[in-house]
C-alpha cells in the first residue's frame, strides 16, 4: 500500500473525534451506576463492535487467529488487559475531573509512554534494521521532524492541564460540580495518571500483535483493514478486566438491579445511549487502524501521538459544550483555544514528518 500521510492523519481525526465524544452518550444515562453503564457500553466496545467488524473485513478471520503466532496473540491479550484496567481508571479521571481536565491529564501520560516506548524497545532490542530506524529518528530530517511534532503535541497536552489547573482556582466548589458533579482534583489526578500509563498498553498491543496483521494480509485482507484481526484480540484483553471490575463493584453495590428495574422507556434509552458510547469507542480504533497503515512503516509509532492530540481536541471540544469552562476567565479560556490549536499544529508537524519519511527525504 501507498503510504499517504496526510490521509493518515485525516484517518486519525477521525477516530479522534470519536474517542473524544463517546463519553458524550454516556452522560446522558440516568438512574444507573457507572458500572453498570460502563459494562453495558464495553459489551459493545470491546466484543460486538470488533468481532463484526473484523468478521466483515477480515477473510478467514478464524484462521488468522488460529494460524497467528501464539506470542504474539499472548502479548496482545496481555497488553489489551492492563490497557482494560487503565481504561477503568481513565473512566474515573473522567468522572472526578471532567472530559477536559480528566482527558488532557490521561493521555499526556498515555501519549509520551505510547509514542516513545515502543521505538524505542525495538531499537534497543529488535534487528539491525530497528536500531538503524531509532538512530534515524534523531539523526534524519524526518524523523527530527517528527520528534518536534511529538514535542509540540505534548506542549499542547500541558497547555490543556493548565487551563484545568486555573480552572480548579478560579471556580469556587460548588460551581465546580455544576459542571462535574464529583469533582475532587487530588483524586482525579491520581487516578488519571494511572490511566494514562496503563492505557498507553494499548499501543504496546498494537505493535506486539504486527504478526496478526501479517498473518490477515496473507489471506487477503486488505493492508488498510488488517489491524482490526489485531483489535479483537486486545480487546478480549481489554474486557476480561473490565467486565471483572464492574461485576464486583455490581456486587459491593448492589447495582445488579440497574440492569432490569425502572420505566421501560428509561431502560430501553440507558441501554441504548450505552450501546452507542460503546460503537462510538471502538470507531476510534477503526479509524486508527486505517490511519497507521496509511502513514507508513517508518516513524509509524508517531499514529499513537495524532491520535492523542486529536481525542484531547475533541473532548475540550465537548468540554466547551458541556460548559465545563463556564465561570472561568478569559485568560483561561485561551488558554484552552491556544492549547487545542497547538495541539491541531502538532497533527500537521508530525504528518509532515511522515511524509518527508514517504519521500525519502
Amino acid at each position: 500500500m501507498t503510504p499517504s500521510a496526510f490521509l493518515g492523519v485525516f484517518l486519525h481525526a477521525v477516530g479522534g473525534f470519536a474517542a473524544g465524544s463517546f463519553y458524550a452518550p454516556l452522560k446522558q444515562v440516568q438512574r444507573w451506576a457507572w458500572e453498570s453503564f460502563w459494562l453495558v457500553m464495553g459489551l459493545a466496545a470491546w466484543l460486538a463492535a470488533p468481532w463484526i467488524v473484523a468478521r466483515i473485513t477480515t477473510p478467514d478471520l478464524f484462521e488468522v487467529l488460529a494460524t497467528s503466532p501464539a506470542g504474539a496473540m499472548g502479548l496482545a491479550v496481555l497488553f489489551g488487559a492492563l490497557w482494560g484496567l487503565g481504561n477503568l481508571t481513565f473512566g474515573l479521571s473522567v468522572r472526578y475531573l471532567g472530559m477536559a481536565l480528566g482527558y488532557a491529564v490521561a493521555l499526556g501520560f498515555c501519549m509520551v509512554f505510547g509514542t516513545l516506548v515502543p521505538p524505542v524497545f525495538h531499537g534497543l532490542f529488535g534487528s539491525a534494521e530497528d536500531w538503524e530506524k531509532l538512530v534515524g529518528l534523531f539523526t534524519l530530517a524526518p524523523g527530527q521532524t517528527t520528534l518536534v511534532g511529538v514535542a509540540v503535541c505534548l506542549a499542547g497536552i500541558g497547555l490543556c492541564g493548565l487551563a484545568g489547573m486555573c480552572k480548579e482556582r478560579e471556580l469556587a466548589e460548588d460551581q465546580k460540580r455544576l459542571a462535574v458533579d464529583e469533582f475532587a482534583l487530588g483524586r482525579g489526578f491520581a487516578v488519571a495518571t494511572m490511566a494514562g500509563i496503563l492505557s498507553a498498553c494499548f499501543a504496546f498491543g498494537l505493535a506486539a500483535g504486527g504478526p496478526i496483521a501479517e498473518v490477515a494480509v496473507r489471506h487477503g485482507t486488505e493492508r488498510l483493514f488488517s489491524n482490526n484481526a489485531v483489535l479483537v484480540v486486545i480487546l478480549v484483553g481489554g474486557f476480561l478486566s473490565n467486565a471483572t471490575w464492574c461485576l464486583i463493584l455490581n456486587a459491593r453495590n448492589r447495582s445488579f438491579k440497574d440492569y432490569v428495574t425502572g420505566p421501560a422507556s428509561q431502560q430501553l434509552r440507558n441501554y441504548l445511549l450505552s450501546a452507542l458510547g460503546g460503537v462510538i469507542w471502538y470507531a476510534q480504533f477503526f479509524f486508527y487502524g486505517m490511519g497507521t497503515t496509511k502513514l507508513g512503516e517508518q516513524y509509524g509509532f508517531s499514529s499513537w501521538s495524532i491520535h492523542m492530540a486529536f481525542i484531547i481536541v475533541f473532548s475540550n471540544l465537548w468540554g466547551i459544550v458541556f460548559h465545563e469552562w463556564r465561570g472561568t476567565s478569559g485568560k483561561t479560556r485561551g488558554l484552552v483555544w491556544t492549547g487545542i490549536l497547538t495541539l491541531i499544529a502538532s497533527t500537521m508537524i508530525i504528518g509532515y514528518g511522515n511524509y518527508l519519511a514517504s519521500q525519502g527525504s
